[in-house]
């Protein structure tokens, strides 16, 4: 926990490192015997117990070490007197037991002399509630020279830290010092030495500063992205005393803890405030854990808690989904069967991630029994997203009837079905190569959408129908519909192939269109390579990443690629790959034109809305 450097290379000499703060280090022995015996064992001075451990230095003083009874569950100074407070599994009293530490140190016989008045009210001011976070104007100059202060002294000891940081006009305001620190936390979001030591700057040199909410729970997000664990516990500890603990924290701090696998200290954040043991605390975490990926040890966190917390209908169906995200069919079936046994029926997402799930993994049969079986037990709750899942994929894999038979069962429930929708059946209907019903579903649209044409783009690039295609993107602009990414990389793996070589015709290569791009924006290396891997006939050609290749080429000079090179194929007789080029190279043009003319006209629709 502490580093030791008495001297010698380009450390500070005779200081000890303590959470990115530096202590004068004694030379007396004594006084080095007396913090080396801190973290002994030693038994309890309530219940006489050895079952003790050493946690931390009260006030970062290495003659206050401060222990924890695991029998009792009470927090004790060493050397300090005791008083009747009541127990913590989390040390929820460290605070209180830090101010009637130093109140009464001088009856405890610790050798220290009585606080200052300075201290002692310090010490009140921080049983009250902390203010909340106001916006106050901050001076960007005062600004940007505290925080080139606090970089460049983030090693240095206190006093010159301290030196350099009161020549500065800092506010007086609490307010003001608490949207101070919160724009250092947003100035060093993954450093936590210059938030956290202006933090203990504010608390010794300005009595009235306390914490806001927004500010701790900032502070602790910056621990938690530093991987400062140690640091960001004892802060969840301070936030307990204070009061300042909210579910938004509770999540920043289980997604802290998840990501440096602190499974143990994700179970006792419920422990903190009696206000976690619920199951809404429970469902917040699960949720946020599950978002990060973290299935496994949001599974084991409800298990831990399965007799204080009961988890409900909630808690299983982010447990299901989350399992299913992340691909664990095998983990989902086994909560599903959890749910089953305790006689709690799933929601219909948790139907739909297993339905889905078990279409990508080729388990055809399955999907399709479960979809059975959630339409005989929850049909009333049935919506567009449940038969949309299933009508997709039973048109990827051509079973068109099914999905024309659920279509119309939602046709009669009365169900409106979206354009989305339509587009699957239209896919289905070209894989089957029935283009005339196709085509009259597409035009019996009411409203020509973006997801309507990717459906029948889709279809017809599945039938190499590529020119027919193109003509579908050439309708797309002309009704002001505008084409995404997912858009042009169809249409240039349609004119091209998949793997950048369809044919044998020189210009329709990807080599010979696209290496020449290579060249010109510099990349002579990866063109090089490209090349060699081309000229080997035993060597396959890689397949080509058409989204890397039109990311890095989205700026100037992609621009004027795009349209060289689509000049360039329409002399040639190749109009409609060149007329994909020319578009994607006009939209990237105009790009930033277009998104600031967007973001006014959703500006003016709220000053009309207001």
């Amino acid at each position: 926990m502490a580093d030791v450097d008495m001297g010698g290379g380009d450390k500070t000499p005779g200081f000890i490192k303590l959470f990115g703060t530096f202590i004068v280090a004694h030379k007396n022995p004594s006084k080095k015997r007396s913090a080396a015996a801190a973290a002994a064992v030693l038994p309890c001075p309530r219940c006489k117990s050895r079952e003790t451990r050493f946690c931390y230095f009260n006030n970062y003083n290495v003659n206050q070490p401060r222990h924890f009874c695991k029998v009792c569950h009470r927090y004790w100074t060493a050397g300090g007197t005791l008083r009747n407070g009541r127990g913590s599994a989390g040390g929820r009293s460290r605070l209180f037991d830090r101010a009637a530490g130093d109140a009464g140190s001088c009856d405890g016989g610790c050798g220290e002399p009585s606080p200052s008045a300075a201290t002692t009210a310090l010490l009140l001011h921080h049983l009250r509630p902390s203010l909340a976070l106001a916006t106050f104007h901050i001076d960007p100059s005062l600004l940007l020279r505290l925080c080139t202060i606090l970089y460049q002294h983030q090693l240095s000891p206190d006093p010159k830290l301290h030196s350099h940081l009161l020549r500065l006009p800092l506010p007086s305001c609490p307010s003001s010092l608490d949207s101070l620190l919160l724009h250092i936390c947003t100035r060093f979001p993954l450093s936590w030495r210059p938030p956290h030591r202006f933090h203990l700057f504010l608390l010794s040199h300005y009595p009235s500063f306390s914490l806001s909410p927004t500010a701790a729970s900032k502070l602790l997000d910056v621990f938690g992205k530093s991987r400062n664990i140690d640091l960001l516990w004892n802060h969840l500890l301070l936030m307990t005393d204070r009061r300042l603990l909210s579910l938004s924290s509770l999540r920043i701090a289980a997604r802290a803890l998840a990501d440096a696998r602190e499974i143990s200290k994700c179970v006792l954040l419920f422990r903190l405030d009696p206000q976690f043991s619920t199951v809404v605390a429970l469902n917040s975490v699960v949720d946020e854990l599950c978002l990060r990926k973290h299935v496994d040890i949001a599974r084991y966190v409800v298990a831990k808690h399965g007799d204080s917390i009961i988890g409900n209908r909630e808690t299983y169906r982010l447990l299901i989904v989350g399992f299913c995200r992340a691909g664990d069919l095998m983990e989902a079936a086994r909560v599903w069967n959890l749910m089953l046994e305790k006689e709690i029926e799933p929601e219909v997402d948790a139907y739909e991630e297993i339905i889905i799930t078990m279409f990508k993994s080729n388990q055809l049969q399955e999907a399709m029994t479960l979809f059975k079986s959630m339409r005989e037990r929850i049909f009333i709750d049935l919506r567009i997203s449940s038969y949309s899942v299933v009508i997709q994929w039973t048109s990827k894999i051509g079973r068109v009837s099914y999905a024309y038979m659920l279509f119309a069962e939602m046709l009669k429930r009365g169900i409106n079905f979206d354009n989305a929708t339509i587009g699957y059946l239209i896919y289905g209907l070209l894989a089957k190569k029935r283009v005339k019903e196709a085509y009259k579903m597409f035009k019996e649209a009411e409203e020509l959408d973006l997801s309507l044409c990717h459906g029948l783009m889709k279809g017809l690039l599945r039938m190499k129908k590529a020119a027919e295609a193109t003509e579908v993107f050439r309708e797309m602009l002309r009704r002001e519909i505008e084409p995404n990414m997912h858009t042009y990389i169809m249409l240039l793996q349609g004119h091209m192939g998949k793997r950048g070589r369809k044919g044998k015709e020189e210009l329709v290569n990807f080599d010979s269109i696209f290496v020449g791009g290579l060249v010109k924006a510099g990349k002579t290396l990866e063109a090089s390579k490209y090349a060699e891997r081309t000229m080997r006939s035993t060597v396959e050609v890689p397949r080509f990443d058409y989204n890397k290749f039109l990311h890095l080429f989205s700026n100037e000079e992609g621009v004027e690629m795009f349209q060289e090179v689509g000049r360039r194929l329409k002399e040639v007789g190749m109009v409609d790959l060149g007329d994909v080029l020319l578009v994607y190279g006009e939209r990237m043009a105009t790009r930033e034109r277009r998104r600031r003319a967007i973001w006014r006209e959703s500006k003016v629709c709220e000053l009309h809305s207001n």
